[in-house]
């Protein structure tokens, strides 16, 4: 819909489901099948627990919001990924 529109502004394209780090390599380890090695920095300042998407600006430009959870979007850009390098 975003690419079909006239609209040449910037605009979030993520489900606004609540997402920490973690929780995103956890995703990023699932996927594909592999264990990444994490390191906590535990003297570093901390950020927020966890992200979300603003999705008011994407409702106001196109009367429209994403609505797949981040597993299955990640799913299908790693497979789309994976495709396109298996080619070459």
């Amino acid at each position: 819909m975003l690419m079909a529109s006239d609209y040449a502004g910037p605009l979030n394209i993520e489900s606004d489901e609540l997402v920490t780090i973690n929780q995103l390599v956890d995703l990023a380890e699932e996927i594909p099948g592999v264990r990444l090695k994490r390191r906590h920095n535990l003297h570093a300042p901390r950020g927020v627990a966890g992200r979300n998407s603003d999705n008011t600006r994407i409702r106001q430009v196109l009367g429209w919001a994403p609505g797949i959870p981040s597993r299955v979007g990640l799913k299908r850009t790693y497979a789309w990924i994976y495709d396109q390098l298996s080619r070459r």
